[in-house]
């Protein structure tokens, strides 16, 4: 067994983005040192998938993270990246398998700083059962990066006879919400420390596959999403631009934590449009609506409900209010937080 010495740096450098033994130092004393597993060769250029007959539909994703500050309460770049990747798997109806992983470093970065992102990744990588199976890195001269960039892409399995989309999307079904919106945004904006604000709520980051396998086990089922950039009312406006169905959404029985709302009435934010990277709006026949938010319940999502439906109208997106009127959602234009993931 090879005995990988500790990284003998405080600081990242250029030279660790070179290709030569300095970048194999940095990959094997603390990438691989965290995210190591029986599929994972720093060695080569492609890993080599195990593959199993019969297992299912190959699901892939990609995405980037960019979230500033790089630690937030609850969270940071290295565990967000996973949780992001795997979630986006995980509304398709897939059980996430291996993840790669590409890093843009910038010089000067505290190595104790990517040393407690990594082994976020790899605490969420184990909690959620997928491996990092390949990756890159590259470093940015200083000033040219926010520290830390991660591209992440992940592959995972579907069964075939799960049929999930917006083309299944029907007039009456129920949308149903599996938790509270915005926490992950506010706290992020809170850790910016910009307007003197501060408070204890904690981001929502996690992995949402708990609460898509329950959903998957329900007849009904028409389509999932998490609700990030742009929040739940941008995804209620894909859903109405993709079907040209009308979304209806009901104000009172949309969960928004206190610590959300107070921070949105004090800045001018609206929760709706804040990025929650830990739940998940689904679509579902409204006769099995109410059993999957008692399933949620009892898997303790205790905020999960139904907080809206599918019409027939035109294809807007709606707010009944708490006092009964109704307000119109307008589609995002600008970004309210931008590198919010």
């Amino acid at each position: 067994m090879t005995t990988v010495r500790p990284f003998p740096e405080t600081h990242i450098a250029l030279a660790h983005g070179n290709g030569g033994r300095l970048m194999r130092e940095l990959i094997e004393s603390l990438f691989a040192h965290h995210l190591a597993n029986e599929l994972l060769d720093t060695n080569v250029d492609a890993a080599r998938l195990p593959s199993e007959a019969g297992a299912g539909e190959i699901m892939m994703t990609t995405d980037g993270f960019t979230v500033d500050p790089l630690e937030f309460p609850g969270g940071n770049i290295g565990s967000l990246a996973v949780h992001g990747t795997v979630n986006d798997l995980a509304v398709s109806g897939a059980i996430p398998r291996y993840l790669s992983l590409n890093a843009f470093i910038e010089e000067g970065l505290e190595v104790a700083l990517l040393d407690r992102v990594l082994a976020a990744m790899a605490a969420a990588c184990t909690e959620a059962g997928v491996n990092v199976v390949a990756g890159d890195t590259k470093v940015l001269r200083r000033g040219q990066g926010g520290g830390i960039y991660f591209a992440v892409t992940g592959i995972g399995l579907r069964r075939p006879e799960l049929k999930l989309g917006m083309d299944q999307i029907r007039p009456g079904d129920a949308v149903v919400l599996s938790g509270s919106v915005g926490d992950h945004g506010t706290a992020v904006l809170l850790a910016r420390e910009q307007f003197g604000l501060s408070g204890e709520l904690q981001s929502d980051s996690a992995s949402v596959l708990p609460v898509t396998q329950a959903l998957c086990e329900l007849p009904g089922l028409r389509f999932m999403r998490d609700p990030t950039r742009g929040g739940l009312a941008t995804v209620a406006h894909e859903i109405a631009h993709a079907t040209r169905y009308g979304v209806r959404l009901l104000e009172r029985h949309i969960p928004v934590r206190e610590p959300v709302r107070m921070v949105c009435e004090i800045l001018g934010y609206d929760p709706l449009y804040l990025a929650s990277e830990g739940r998940v709006l689904a679509v579902i026949a409204p006769e099995n609506a109410e059993l999957a938010v008692d399933r949620l319940h009892g898997l303790g999502y205790a905020d999960a409900a139904v907080i809206g439906a599918i019409h027939s109208g035109k294809p807007t997106v709606s707010l009944e209010t708490e006092l009964g009127g109704e307000r119109i959602l307008q589609e995002l234009e600008d970004d309210p937080l931008p590198r919010i993931c």
